[in-house]
């Protein structure tokens, strides 16, 4: 039986449940508080340079050929791929740096090259990676977070250890060089979580880092958001954009309504994409599933401070993608999870999407994105954005030796407070709530409400987790259990 479904947000997890439902015959229609599509994935054009404003890592090609899969596409019926040469690159002195490359084969001879007898411990490591990877990505994600059950398989019986012993502990077990432990502590950190608080078992991170590879679709993530909304348009959804959701109407302890832009509309079911705190507050106090003690004890993702800046110029010494670890990386996570504060010392990481789709910048000229991760909830000022520009692009200049402060253009920022007025996000957190053990699966919030029928959520604070794959799955998730009930 079709179904009026009014989705909240146009994210890549309401993207794909609109996606899901349209193609069940139901009548869908997505509200969104923005002029733009897209959630945290929007996109800035200025003065001729054009910049992905959130997601700019395009890591797991597999979710995203699965999800298109399920409506008889693939992704190169919408956007062509490119595989990243070298992936990126992690900066430690002045022109000193470590590549890594696009295939495993080569990364084991670097890792060799730095630290005798590390290539073999890395064929190791990552053979367990990709074991957790198939079990992970291609099973447990797809599942609804409704039970521990869930968790329990005869390939997870056998991984129990993994969920009690951390990556950051196996990592400096098997691995001495420094260098090395933090660029394999790295793809973890895009769970939101420190390496010492993640289960070992999503090693799978390694695996897609290392196995899969670093992909880059030729136009920008924001190809991804604009493929969706194809999709979903051939499949009859609507949207409705600059349309601020004000409350959630419920009747007999049912969702049947949305205020948008103060009127009134009528709806079978409701799905929110946007913000899990925020969809929340939309309902009277009685209908919340959790209360603000609840969401203040969470461990959340970072925050991050965002540069969107154009240079007049071509740079040197650069990759697409960059990691700046010349300092003390453990700080700067005490920094963010322990006590948090702006770190005085802050890791960094830049984009130059120019290097490899000229079409992001005018001739002879480079676009530029680099991003601190910070706190969430931290104290956000346009002085403490300039101080932090400054201090980012001093040590860019040194490291890669060249001086480009006189060939900046324009640098337009994006911080936390940012976050909390254009995407509603609860402390101005900018991936969502990260994936500990016990954040993990059905201990995280739930996609279905239990005190509201007809109601339901999807996106990174719920089922499975942050990133731009799992916001995927999560809209599959909620689908079926809407098409379920």
């Amino acid at each position: 039986m079709s179904q009026e479904i009014a989705i909240i947000g146009s994210g890549f997890s309401s993207l794909s449940a609109a996606c899901y439902l349209a193609q069940a015959g139901n009548k869908v229609t997505i509200y969104e508080k923005n002029a733009s599509i897209g959630g945290r994935a929007r996109q800035l054009k200025k003065e001729g340079f054009t910049f992905d404003m959130g997601p700019s890592w395009y890591w797991m090609p597999d979710v995203f050929e699965r999800f298109f899969n399920d409506f008889g596409k693939k992704t190169s019926d919408y956007y062509h791929l490119i595989k990243l040469s070298p992936a990126y690159r992690v900066y430690y002195g002045i022109n000193d740096f470590v590549s890594i490359a696009d295939n495993l084969e080569d990364i084991i001879s670097t890792f060799e090259s730095i630290e005798k007898g590390s290539g073999v411990k890395l064929k190791k490591f990552m053979a367990n990676a990709k074991s957790n990877y198939d079990i992970a990505i291609k099973d447990l994600v797809y599942r609804p977070g409704v039970s521990p059950l869930e968790l329990i398989t005869v390939e997870t019986a056998k991984k129990v250890g993994e969920f009690f012993s951390t990556i950051s502990r196996d990592v400096k077990s098997e691995f001495k060089n420094q260098r090395l432990i933090q660029i394999l502590e790295f793809p973890v950190l895009f769970l939101g979580a420190k390496p010492s608080d993640t289960p070992s078992f999503y090693s799978f991170m390694n695996y897609a880092d290392f196995g899969l590879g670093t992909w880059h679709p030729e136009n920008g993530m924001f190809d991804v958001v604009k493929a969706m909304e194809s999709l979903a348009k051939e499949l009859g959804v609507s949207f409705e954009f600059n349309a601020n959701v004000n409350k959630i109407v419920v009747e007999n302890e049912k969702a049947v309504a949305l205020i948008v832009n103060n009127s009134r509309v009528e709806a079978d079911v409701i799905l929110s994409g946007a913000d899990y705190h925020h969809s929340e507050t939309l309902l009277d106090s009685e209908y919340r599933m959790y209360s603000e003690k609840y969401w203040d004890s969470r461990v959340f993702a970072p925050s991050s401070l965002l540069f969107y800046v154009g240079l007049n110029r071509k740079l040197d010494n650069i990759a697409h993608h960059a990691l700046f670890f010349d300092v003390d990386f453990d700080q700067h996570a005490r920094d963010i999870y322990d006590d948090p504060k702006w770190p005085d010392n802050p890791l960094f990481y830049a984009n130059f999407p120019s290097v490899t789709d000229p079409s992001t910048a005018p001739e002879g000229m480079e676009s530029a994105f680099f991003l601190i991760p910070l706190a969430p909830g931290i104290e956000d000022t346009p002085s403490l954005r300039e101080k932090y520009f400054d201090k980012i692009i001093d040590r860019f200049e040194i490291l890669t030796q060249q001086k480009i402060k006189n060939n900046i253009i324009f640098s337009e920022s994006f911080c936390k407070n940012d976050f909390v007025s254009d995407y509603n996000s609860y402390k101005g957190n900018a991936y969502g709530m990260a994936n500990t053990l016990m954040q993990t699966a059905f201990l995280r919030p739930k996609l279905k409400s239990k005190k509201v029928g007809n109601l339901y959520f999807t996106g990174q604070l719920t089922v499975p987790g942050p990133g731009v794959p799992p916001a995927l799955i999560s809209g599959k998730l909620v689908s079926e259990l809407i098409k379920k009930n």
